[in-house]
Parts: structure tokens; sequence; C-alpha cells
């Protein structure tokens, strides 16, 4: 009796955890329209992914960050749930855009916030979209921007790192900005790839030592990180 208590008191708290961060999604959505300037609607979107993070349950801690360089740079991480975005954005300062995949852009809400803090879309499906994608994101990379690449573009019910796309390294070569491969353990117990609710739990972020791209191939690169 006990066990299906837990399970119907932890499927209630993820219902009413998912109905909150929905209504944060929502109200950061509003405010992204009426805020002027990106880097405030960027401050005011890491708070509230802060705020997410707590009512869903779960606990972030980060090491490295010290490892962030103060001028631009390329963030690499591992992506295995619907949380990682979440995570960093709550974690990261505020000056980094995320280069995402094209579907997203298409998400009630979450397509419109994303666009008003600065996020980059890539189309994976379509080679003419993900040509244009990459020269977007590379102008980025040559202008200074740091930027935030889930390398493996996708995740599903596997565990275990994909195949890396080289365009994170492109960008960091093109943009002389070192790459700072980044772990993000516990995501996917969190939530897996077909799970509708959250489960709460503990997730660390690890930042590692940056890799220079001066002079770097993007394939060294990418097999570095």
């Amino acid at each position: 009796m006990l066990p299906l208590l837990q399970r119907a008191l932890r499927t209630l708290h993820g219902v009413c955890a998912l109905a909150v961060f929905f209504m944060l999604v929502v109200t950061a959505s509003v405010a992204a329209l009426v805020v002027p300037r990106l880097e405030w609607r960027r401050s005011l979107t890491h708070r509230l992914a802060r705020i997410a993070l707590a009512i869903l349950g779960l606990r972030v801690t980060a090491t490295g960050l010290d490892n962030l360089p103060e001028g631009s740079c390329v963030v690499a991480a591992n992506h295995s749930s619907y949380v990682d975005g979440v995570v960093l954005t709550a974690i990261l300062p505020p000056r980094f855009s995320f280069v995402i995949k094209r579907e997203a852009a298409d998400m009630p809400f979450v397509g419109l916030l994303l666009r008003r803090i600065g996020s980059e879309f890539v189309d994976r499906n379509d080679q003419g979209g993900r040509q244009r994608g990459a020269r977007r994101v590379i102008k980025r990379a040559e202008q200074g921007h740091s930027l935030v690449f889930f390398p493996e573009g996708t995740f599903d019910e596997h565990a275990g790192l994909k195949r890396f796309h080289v365009g994170a390294f492109v960008a960091a070569e093109r943009g002389s900005m070192p790459v700072v491969p980044t772990i993000i353990h516990g995501a996917r117990r969190a939530m897996p790839s077909k799970a509708l609710l959250v489960r709460p739990g503990r997730i660390l972020v690890e930042f590692l030592t940056p890799l220079p791209a001066d002079g770097a191939r993007p394939d060294a690169l990418r097999e570095a990180t």
C-alpha cells in the first residue's frame, strides 16, 4: 500500500509542478514580448529558469564555472533530456545564445521565448535550411557571441553519447573561440525521453577545461571534446 501511495504522491507532485512550470513559460513569453532589451530578456529568463527548477524539485549544482572564459566561447554539452536547456539557462550567464533544432521554434510559447532571447535555429532535415542556419551561427561566432550547442543534435531512450555534429566546432574555429566541454549528469533520470513528468532529484553540471580553437581543425576539436 505504501509504495502505491508514494507513486500517487510523486505523480500528483509532477502534475502540479508541470502546470506551474507551464505558467512560468507563458509568463516568460509574455514578458519577452514587452521587455525591450535582449540582455534584460535573457536575465529575466535566467531567473525564471532557476525558479522553474526549484518548482520541479531539481537541485542543480555546477562545478568548474571558473573554466568559462571572460570573453566569448562555445559551450558543448551532452544532451539526454528536455530539461537540459532549462538547466543551462539557469546556470550559465545570460550572455549565451543557444543553438537549437528548428522544430523548437514551432512549439507554443516556448518557440516565441527562444526567439526573443536570441536563440539560433538550425533545420536538420533540409539541406538549404541547414546551410542557412549554419551561416547565421558562424556569423554570430565571428561577431564574438558566446554560443551553447548540444552537438548530438537530439536524444532518445538509449544512454550514451551519440555522434557529434561538426557545426559547433566550425563556429568555434571561425570565431577563434575556445570550446568548453560540459557534462550534464542526472537529467536523463529526471526526465527520460518519453516521460511526461519530471522526477525530483539532483543534477550536476561540470564545465571542463576549455579547448583552444586557434589553429585547430573543427574535426580535431570535435574529437577532443
